[in-house]
């Protein structure tokens, strides 16, 4: 397995990732029935989120916490965090849902944040890409 040693920027961008993504997962999972109204968002289309987002909180914890970061691995990260960017922002643009102001302040918010742990991850690999 190619593996690579880890800069700090890579491991706190992952470990970060595996919390705020927990928070979202639980938040998602435990209240879309209370904000289902606030955002305009179905509650089944946020509790499938939430449920999607726990086997990814685990992996992102699992290859965070490594001494020895597996490539591959941290790659499929950055490209699942990318796809969600992608599929939110076409979720919004779709029409497939109508979401209140605060709905898409929500998704654009998240979206944001994904996109800023992908960049973060994707720096910390290329670090350790020009240092092997």
């Amino acid at each position: 397995m190619n593996m690579i040693s880890s800069s700090n920027l890579l491991r706190r961008a992952l470990l970060a990732d595996a919390v705020i993504s927990g928070a979202a997962a639980l938040l998602l999972l435990a209240g879309a029935g209370m904000l289902t109204e606030l955002l305009g968002l179905p509650v089944p289309l946020m509790r499938y989120a939430g449920l999607l987002l726990v086997p990814f909180v685990a992996l992102v914890a699992f290859v965070g916490t490594r001494a020895d970061i597996p490539r591959g691995a941290a790659w499929a990260i950055v490209a699942i965090n990318v796809a969600w960017v992608a599929g939110s922002l076409l979720l919004l643009i779709s029409g497939w849902v109508a979401p209140t102001l605060p709905g898409y302040v929500f998704v654009i918010a998240q979206a944001a944040a994904v996109g800023i742990f992908a960049e973060l991850q994707w720096i910390g690999l290329r670090q350790m890409t020009a240092t092997a």
